[in-house]
Parts: structure tokens; C-alpha cells; sequence
């Protein structure tokens, strides 16, 4: 294990530079069933890369992949397959566990078990998506999949004990407490996402919906599928355009045939980048009726175009979508079909659809792949202890507040708070996200600073996803 300098103030990042991090996840991003949860990782890992820390990723190797690639900077060795990979990983873990300043075990439905294998002092830290209790079901006969549920349940919360874990949305870490029991401290560290789209197209002129999902079964694109046959009967010239493949794709076909909407909507199937980011810039709107995500990643991906999102509320969703500022959240699909005719109706006004996609690019400008990179390190260095600076807090660990403050630089803020907190120089105020902290709390961290609030509040969803200075990103509307 190496040591590197840690002065105060500098960005997390650099903090770990030539620290040697090792990445657990079933895949990399060459894996040809990678999808958002190794992007999400390797995003991160080529920040860490181009910060001065050496990564090392291990994951499962499938046919026609070396043993050994670096991509981007990273180490990636693979070895088993999707099942052997975890007695292959835990046998080079009890073999080269000092190795490694830091673990970090991607947890996709079942993690690594890393504490297991490894010296007590290894720091590990767990990253979560979304949880799986009910997924396991939808894969595996009915024992393998209640033996799925003890593992990442009770196993896991056993092996795991009171390590800290990045949850990538507030939804992801109410499951983590609610269903799985864990108990440590559990930070919110959300995907990034491109840059919000300058527009480059004109919107089309007829009223179109553009979605972009994996066709996989709990993505429910039959139950859209159902709702748009009668906004069709409501919306002239309704067009609905549906980029993406998977397994469900020849029954979605069959049923656009069964509800006659050939003219109406359009399967592409897998589109390249480009092509797909140009029926997004044409579409008015996107939606989502999946029945649980970590995170929605096509939502903030729309919203950078400018498209505000019409969703069923379900978990990871709701973080995605600020309701009534970049969509509309519906409680169930019976309401579905009303909220997409109204929310068509009003985009027809040219001025609302240019006040609502300005919104939903500002909300997706809040979300960097630099940012998430950044938050991810503070939860590596608070394991590694080196970001406790202030004195013991004493609210649940959930518990967050935002204070806004005048009298002390960003820097020195952030140079005094734990590599957790979150600083934001904003206007002529500093505003700090300080997690662990309730109102009481707060008011002494911030006179041990010197800091003067001008406001004070328990912080709310959409601040612990878009950060402390988020209002500018979210204000609401006008109908």
C-alpha cells in the first residue's frame, strides 16, 4: 500500500492520486452485455486515472476477450464466468488483498463479499444501483432466486456490516434501509450525464414522443404501448418513436400490430448515438413506465435535450424526474394516458415548451461524470478516514442539511468538512450540503468554521442528486 498526499482543500480526485484502487464488477464496458452500471464505473475510473490513481478492475471474462486489457488507463483483468467469477475473484483477493489502498464492490444484485476476503484495514466500499429482492424472481426458478434475495439481503449485510456504500439515488438507498437492513452510512453519489444539447433541429411539427429503453420486461413498454392507442384517438398526428432493442422486442411488434398503431409508432430498434440523438431533438417528450430503476438514465438523457419526461412514479424515477418542473409523475397507469394528452396539449404552446426545456436542461446540466467522479473519491477517503476533520455528528446518517453562508471561502469550507459534505461557491454565498447533520448539528459545524447562515434547511431529493446550489437547476414552471 502506498501513501500520497492529502492536503486539505485540494479536489477529492487528487487526493487518491497515487493510491492503487481496485474495482469489483462483474463486467467491464467491453463485456457484450455491458450496460449502465459498468458505464457509470468505468466513467468514474478513467477520472480516477487521469487524477494520478492506479485502478484495477476485475470482472468476468467472456469468449473472445483477453485475460488482461487496459482500457482508458484501466487494468482490467478477467477471469470466470458470470457465476465462477466470484470464487475466482475471492481467490485473488485473499492473494493480493494488500495490494490495494481501497475496494470498491459493485453490488448488481449480488456483490463480491470483499470484507471476506481481505485484511480487516482493507477499506471497501460498496456501490449500489438498485435492488434486486424482486428481479431475482423474474430470472431464476423460485429457489434460486429466494437463495439470490439471502445473499444480497442477509449475506450481504452480514459481510458488508457498517462499511460505507455510494447508492447512485435516495430511492436506491430507501431500499438499501427498508428491504435489505443495511445500517452504515449510506451516501448518494448520482450517474453523470452529457452536457445538455445545444438544439441543432427544430422540434417536429406533429406531436411526438421519442423513448430510449432496453426492451427487457420490467421497462413495461406494453403498458405505453396500451395508453398511446387511446392518446391517439385524442392527439392528431401523434407520433411515438422507440429507440432500443432487447427480448421483448417481437412481442412489442406484435402488439403495435393487435392495437393498430403502425402509423402511430415506430420500433428502431438499436440506434447509433447520432442517430438516436436526433430523434430526441425532434420529439417533444420522452416517458417511462418501468416498474423500478436505480437511476433513469434516459431521463436526464432526454432532459438534456430539452424533453421533460411523463413517468409512472416508481422508484429511481422519481429521482429523475423533478415533478411539475421536468415532467409529470403519475401514480399508475390508469392516469397515464390523461397525463400525456395534457401534457402534449400544453408543449403545442411554443412559449411554455421553450420555459419547460429550458428547465430540463439546467436540471441535467447538474449532472457531471466530473462530479460523480468527485463524490465517489469522498466516500473512498471517509473510509480511509481521512475525511473526518470535524467533530462527531450526531443525527442519522441520512439526514442532510443545506446551509448557504457568507464570511468564509469555498475553499476553506471545504478544506474544514469531511470529504462527504459538498461546497458550491454559488453567486456571493457558499452553499454546503453537510450529511449526518440536522439543523442543530449544522448550526455548530458552521460556527466552528466562522461561517454566517443566511439559510438553513433539512436537505430535500433533489439536493442530494444535483447537490446544495441545485434550486437554480429546478424552479418551477409556468402553465
Amino acid at each position: 500500500m502506498t501513501t500520497t498526499d492529502t492536503t486539505p482543500g485540494t479536489p477529492l480526485t487528487d487526493r487518491l492520486a497515487g493510491r492503487h484502487v481496485l474495482v469489483l464488477n462483474w463486467r467491464d464496458v467491453r463485456h457484450p452485455q455491458a450496460g449502465g452500471a459498468e458505464q457509470y464505473m468505468h466513467r468514474i475510473a478513467q477520472r480516477w486515472v487521469a487524477a494520478g490513481v492506479r485502478v484495477t478492475w476485475f470482472c468476468a471474462r467472456p469468449e473472445g476477450l483477453a485475460a488482461r486489457e487496459v482500457i482508458d488507463g484501466i487494468t482490467i483483468e478477467r477471469v470466470g464466468g458470470e457465476l465462477s467469477l466470484y470464487a475466482h475473484v475471492g481467490a485473488r483477493l485473499a492473494a493480493r488483498g494488500r495490494e490495494f489502498d481501497a475496494i470498491v464492490d459493485c453490488q448488481n444484485g449480488i456483490p463480491f463479499f470483499a470484507p471476506a476476503f481481505v485484511p480487516r484495514d482493507v477499506p471497501v466500499v460498496g456501490v449500489v444501483h438498485h435492488v434486486h429482492q424482486d428481479q431475482f424472481a423474474t430470472r431464476f426458478p423460485a429457489p434460486v432466486a429466494a437463495f439470490g434475495r439471502f445473499l444480497e439481503g442477509r449475506v450481504a449485510r452480514r459481510v458488508h456490516g457498517t462499511r460505507r456504500i455510494a447508492a447512485v439515488s435516495p430511492s436506491t438507498r430507501h431500499e438499501l434501509r427498508r428491504r435489505l437492513g443495511f445500517t452504515g452510512p449510506i451516501s448518494v453519489v448520482p450517474n453523470g450525464a452529457a452536457a445538455p444539447v445545444t438544439p441543432t433541429i427544430p422540434r417536429d411539427i406533429d406531436p411526438t414522443i421519442a423513448v430510449v429503453t432496453r426492451l427487457v420486461p420490467h421497462k413495461r413498454v406494453d403498458v405505453l404501448l396500451r395508453r398511446v392507442a387511446e392518446v391517439a384517438r385524442r392527439v392528431e398526428r401523434l407520433r411515438v418513436d422507440v429507440v432500443g432493442d432487447g427480448p421483448e422486442r417481437p412481442a412489442l411488434e406484435a402488439l403495435v400490430e393487435e392495437l393498430g398503431l403502425q402509423a402511430t409508432v415506430t420500433l428502431h430498434g438499436y440506434q447509433p448515438d447520432a442517430v438516436r440523438d436526433e430523434i430526441l431533438g425532434r420529439a417533444w417528450l420522452t416517458t417511462s413506465t418501468s416498474d423500478a430503476e436505480g437511476w433513469g438514465c434516459s431521463v436526464i438523457e432526454a432532459a438534456a435535450h430539452g424533453l421533460p419526461c411523463v413517468a409512472l412514479d416508481a422508484a429511481g424515477i422519481r429521482d429523475s424526474v423533478v415533478d411539475g418542473v421536468t415532467g409529470r409523475l403519475v401514480p399508475g397507469p390508469d392516469g397515464l394516458a390523461d397525463a400525456l394528452v395534457e401534457t402534449l396539449t400544453a408543449l403545442a404552446d411554443d412559449d411554455h415548451a421553450a420555459a419547460v426545456e429550458d428547465a430540463c436542461r439546467r436540471w441535467a446540466s447538474a449532472f457531471s461524470w466530473d462530479r460523480s467522479a468527485e463524490l465517489l473519491a469522498g466516500v473512498v477517503l471517509a473510509e480511509m478516514h481521512e475525511g473526518h476533520r470535524t467533530q462527531e455528528r450526531v443525527a442519522r446518517a441520512d439526514l442532510a442539511t443545506v446551509a448557504r453562508v457568507r464570511g468564509i471561502p469555498a475553499e476553506q469550507a471545504r478544506a474544514a468538512l469531511r470529504s462527504t459534505d459538498q461546497v458550491v461557491q454559488d453567486s456571493d454565498e457558499v452553499a454546503i450540503l453537510l450529511v449526518g447533520c440536522d439543523e442543530v448539528d449544522a448550526l455548530a459545524v458552521l460556527a466552528r468554521l466562522g461561517a454566517t447562515p443566511v439559510e438553513l434547511r433539512i436537505a430535500e431529493r433533489h439536493d442530494l442528486l444535483a447537490g446544495p446550489a441545485r434550486r437554480r437547476a429546478a424552479q418551477p414552471v409556468e402553465a
